[in-house]
């Protein structure tokens, strides 16, 4: 008898394992949405975007963020003034984030509670939040977290590129959080009609009709020059875009021999605000390079403004998306004002519209010309 009662014990044990191996590998679109009833102590249980059911007051009014991306889509869901304390990398206004730009004055005087991704239990203990939201970029167990302060840790996927199923699974995840579900379904109505209407303008064109693009500048672990580039660009993917660092092999943002660009020799060349001193700097040094070009001889090269900064900045990625769209495909964007659409983009996800303020800082649409 006990050793049946042992047999089934373990057979139950394996089937639960197997079970929680399989949703753990399941797709995020395949998690579950629905919280848990409310109880009679004034919590309740939501599901994050780690498969974990973590038990949270029922208003929650006050929280951290930890990690990237966590303080960026708390902001996009318009929950900023719930945020009690950031890390110390968010203290200083920055417009290659805009998510930082537009709240600045809200962040910069809060107690700094981590250090990019590296939460200090002390400080959060300090602060006080109801709930700490951290993304699972960052460099900490949410279960140890919790143990450690006594606050719940809800874990938002975050995303590090533009319109993934970890972006919709992060609106889902702080809306339930938040409370503010109307909020996360309007976000995700919205976005999947840019990604339908980037698509749909491009779709139809023939391969062999899309013009070949190169990016460059593109940071990753620091500034890059000329070098600097990304296979599965997030504005070009979102293009059907004819992106060559795609052909490499290579996922991500990478290096590359600056001579396979010469050799590829791209119909249109966009350069990314961010590497643009460094690239302005090696023409001066090396402007037969760029000069052989058909791109620079062809005056095709136009900006990207910046959205890598502390990862993927999903507003910034959105307007270069309908900019480079213009430029790739003019027929198929001739009646897209980009500069109207980005700040369409802007005001839905961070309530107000910084572009005039990029412009001024030099983050524009616009063609360049090398050395100036």
């Amino acid at each position: 008898m006990k050793l049946l009662k042992k047999c089934s014990a373990l057979a139950l044990a394996l089937a639960l394992g197997l079970s929680l191996a399989a949703c753990a590998d399941a797709p995020a679109s395949a998690r579950p949405a629905s919280t848990v009833s409310s109880s009679t102590s004034g919590t309740r249980l939501i599901t994050d975007g780690a498969w974990r059911q973590v038990e949270v007051p029922e208003t929650v009014e006050s929280v951290v963020c930890v990690g990237v991306g966590a303080l960026r889509y708390t902001c996009y869901m318009g929950a900023s003034d719930r945020v009690v304390g950031v890390e110390d990398y968010e203290t200083k206004p920055d417009l290659t984030r805009l998510y930082s730009h537009v709240n600045g004055e809200k962040f910069k005087d809060l107690p700094v509670i981590g250090t990019n991704g590296s939460p200090n239990a002390e400080e959060i203990i300090a602060v006080g939040p109801q709930v700490i939201v951290m993304s699972e970029y960052a460099s900490a167990d949410a279960d140890e977290l919790a143990a450690r302060t006594g606050i719940p840790v809800v874990v938002v996927p975050g995303s590090d590129t533009t319109l993934d199923e970890k972006a919709y699974e992060t609106l889902r995840v702080l809306g339930e959080l938040f409370g503010l579900e109307e909020r996360a379904e309007e976000l995700t109505v919205y976005l999947d009609g840019v990604k339908a209407d980037l698509a749909g303008r491009t779709a139809s064109v023939p391969q062999d009709q899309r013009p070949s693009v190169y990016v460059a500048g593109v940071s990753f672990k620091g500034v890059h020059g000329f070098e600097g580039t990304e296979a599965h660009y997030g504005p070009f993917e979102l293009l059907n875009a004819n992106n060559l660092a795609d052909t490499t092999g290579q996922a991500g943002a990478f290096d590359i021999d600056p001579e396979q660009v010469l050799a590829w020799d791209p119909d249109i060349i966009f350069l990314d605000f961010n590497g643009m001193d460094l690239i302005n700097e090696d023409y001066a040094k090396n402007s037969d390079f760029y000069n052989a070009l058909s791109a620079v001889k062809n005056g095709k090269v136009y900006s990207q403004i910046s959205f890598r900064s502390y990862a993927s900045n999903l507003d910034t990625a959105l307007a270069d998306a309908y900019y480079a769209g213009s430029v790739i495909y003019p027929e198929q964007f001739a009646d897209v004002d980009t500069v109207e659409k980005a700040g369409e983009i802007f005001t839905t996800l961070l309530g107000e519209n910084p572009y005039n303020d990029l412009k001024e800082a030099g983050y524009e649409f616009r063609p360049i010309v090398l050395g100036k």
